[in-house]
């Protein structure tokens, strides 16, 4: 079998790379490199295109191996011309995201260190700690991720009592403030007693606490205290003069040692091992740390991508007062200069990038590389950990690998009543919650008064696995959706339905499946009626308590969750012409069905999808008489 001239990688087809790269425009723009599979395997960004691109096919003694390996299977080359850079670095990013290339530098979202969200999309924002960014709303803010979580929350804690915020996702009452705003502690959101404008001016002042401009926020507040206090408005001076004392004992941490204490400064470096990076990023404003950053990185780049990669993703989003002056680099980056014109322009004043080699701050980046290598060990002992866990479950079961992708399976119900159930997902050791997966059990023969785990577990793990009997040509091997081990919440009746059905499915040959019984933390196997002899303290028998116990979890909460909405909407039913869907929109308006009860019939109409006529009827049904 022979290759095709077009899945020939290029350098061994010099004629088609040369007319390739003369095709190339000397413009800014976004490049994407293609293997013989048409996967895209590099994107990149360039002032520069044909110059950039040709640059990968020369002499390659000056490159890494990464990008080595790289260039000798590339067979195709596409290109995105845009008119500036700053429009090339936001879709180099876009469609790194997007396409996840094997060898760009990709930053790990593992939810290790959490995000402070402002909505700025709401009237009335919110500010919550998250470790899940979504980037669906272009107008709320995320500001991290922050290596310190209990620090984060005790910021945030102090915010909420040094301004009026609202304190709750929902309001406690319908027609009444509760006692947060009775002690000044909310304005009054829930019934509107402050204007979106007031508020959004009160959220801000938290945003400057979040951007390193803590001092500049004490300035403004304390010119209004002097004006309050000029204007005999005493009142007002009092309570400024509490936000001013809460600021400064906010802002009363170590200051670092810098010669310059009123420049703006970002400090970045990592420490990495063979897999994994670790990347700090120090904020400094003022002579101040007001912010210690983490993220995590595949290994295989170069140190100067790595930082590079980060530093664009982070000031990605950021607002020009948040962009410093000065960011000082423990590596040289890749592309510095584009970086640093971009961040000029953004800012509107210069902003320097340098890599310091010695004095204080070549000390600050040396503190900064510290704190890196102490997250790094603190990772390399976790992933230590799940190894021996993983290679002691491997062992207990004989498994001819380590299990890299483990799921576990629970029902909840309450004698029969809303059944469903959970699939939990580890990898390496390590919960996935994006592959969480939650099922509601359609056996007609379960009901009220009448359970079957048994059938239930049947249900789940045929619907689990039907679609690679729907469709035969869906490969089972190396695909990353295929389970290693499946355990199975329960003894060896639960196990014995699963291997049934997965006998009738023609699928027991290619998954090993184990229940964990809870009573004594037992192994059951489907060919043995008796246990493994295992000790309950074992880190492989361990790794499968921590799954049966995560899988028990999610099904409950699922299952309390049905509980209330069918709760919720049990009395709703009984009205003529009320569908589930504007039940939903009934409940998504007024919180609770007592609410409904109270309102009247033009309150009623207000809802989407409720007309008039439909209102009246609501409304007799909660008042008969």
């Amino acid at each position: 079998m022979t290759l095709s001239a077009q899945t020939l990688p290029l350098v061994k087809n010099p004629e088609r790379l040369e007319n390739r790269l003369g095709e190339i425009p000397a413009e800014p723009g976004v490049y994407l490199m293609r293997d013989g599979s048409d996967r895209i395997i590099y994107i990149g960004k360039s002032r520069k295109l044909r110059s950039r691109v040709r640059s990968y096919f020369r002499d390659s003694t000056n490159k890494t191996e990464r990008i080595n390996t790289m260039v000798k299977l590339v067979t195709e080359i596409e290109f995105i011309v845009t008119d500036t850079e700053v429009e090339a670095l936001a879709l180099e990013a876009n469609l790194i995201k997007q396409h996840q290339p094997y060898f760009n530098v990709l930053l790990k979202d593992d939810k290790k260190y959490p995000y402070l969200c402002i909505t700025w999309s709401e009237d009335y924002p919110r500010i919550f700690i998250t470790r899940k960014r979504q980037l669906g709303k272009a107008k709320d803010k995320y500001y991290g991720p922050y290596t310190d979580s209990g620090l984060l929350r005790e910021i945030v804690h102090l915010c909420k009592r040094i301004f009026p915020l609202r304190q709750r996702p929902q309001p406690l009452f319908k027609d009444r403030t509760c006692l947060n705003y009775d002690i000044g502690r909310c304005p009054g959101v829930c019934q509107k007693l402050v204007s979106t404008e007031e508020y959004r001016k009160i959220v801000q002042k938290v945003a400057m606490v979040f951007q390193g401009r803590s001092q500049e926020l004490i300035d403004i507040l304390t010119a209004q205290m002097q004006t309050a206090a000029e204007e005999l408005n005493f009142e007002t001076a009092a309570r400024v003069r509490d936000q001013i004392t809460g600021l400064k004992s906010l802002n009363a941490q170590q200051k670092v040692s810098l010669p310059d204490d009123t420049v703006s400064r970002d400090a970045i470096a990592l420490a990495a091992d063979d897999q994994h990076a670790c990347i700090q990023l120090f904020q400094i404003r003022a002579g101040q740390l007001v912010g210690r950053l983490g993220f995590v990185a595949d290994a295989h780049a170069e140190p100067g991508a790595i930082l590079q990669r980060v530093l664009e993703e982070h000031y990605q989003t950021a607002e020009s007062v948040e962009i410093p002056t000065e960011i000082l680099v423990q590596h040289e980056l890749t592309d510095g200069e584009i970086l640093t014109d971009i961040l000029t322009q953004r800012k509107g004043k210069k902003v320097t990038i340098l890599a310091p080699l010695r004095q204080t701050k070549a000390e600050l980046i040396e503190m900064v590389e510290r704190n890196a290598q102490y997250e790094l060990q603190r990772m390399q002992k976790l992933g230590n950990s799940n190894l021996q866990a993983t290679q002691d479950l491997a062992a207990i079961l004989d498994l001819p690998d380590l299990p890299q992708r483990i799921e576990g399976y629970d029902i909840s119900h309450i004698q029969g009543s809303n059944a469903v159930a959970s699939q939990v997902v580890f990898i390496d050791g390590l919960p996935a919650k994006q592959y969480y997966r939650h099922y509601k059990i359609k056996n007609p023969n379960i009901t009220i008064g009448h359970s079957d785990d048994f059938a239930s577990l049947a249900e789940v793990i045929q619907r689990r696995f039907r679609k690679y009997i729907e469709n035969p040509k869906l490969s089972r091997i190396d695909n990353p959706d295929w389970p290693d081990l499946i355990m199975i919440d329960g003894g060896k009746g639960q196990l014995s339905s699963v291997v049934a059905i997965l006998q009738e499915m023609h699928l027991l040959a290619d998954l090993r499946v184990v229940s964990l019984a809870k009573k004594r933390e037992e192994i059951f196997l489907p060919d043995s009626s008796q246990p493994l002899k295992t000790d309950a303290e074992q880190p492989g028998v361990q790794l499968l308590r921590r799954l049966r116990d995560e899988a028990h979890r999610f099904a409950v909460s699922f299952h309390r969750q049905q509980r209330s909405d069918k709760l919720k909407r049990s009395r709703l039913d009984e009205i003529p012409g009320l569908g589930q869907h504007r039940q939903k929109l009934l409940l998504a308006h007024f919180r609770s069905v007592d609410y409904i009860r109270e309102a009247n019939p033009a309150q009623l109409a207000e809802v989407s999808g409720i007309g008039t006529h439909l209102a009246q009827e609501i409304y007799n049904y909660f008042h008969p008489s």
